[in-house]
């Protein structure tokens, strides 16, 4: 059977996992809106278009 402390060695890798799954959908769901806003626009401005900001 396994030493209780072996269990809080095991800790910091489970909650490292999680949050780079949690990382990985929240990228993956940002990729949605990738091309319908202007912060992912195109990195040259066009000068015939009035800038999208006041």
């Amino acid at each position: 059977m396994a030493s209780p402390n072996y269990i809080f060695m095991i800790i910091p890798f489970i909650g490292y996992g999680f949050g780079w799954f949690l990382d990985r959908k929240e990228t993956e769901r940002m990729t949605l809106f990738r091309d319908k806003s202007a912060l992912y626009g195109p990195c040259t401005p066009d000068p015939s278009r009035p800038p999208s900001w006041p």
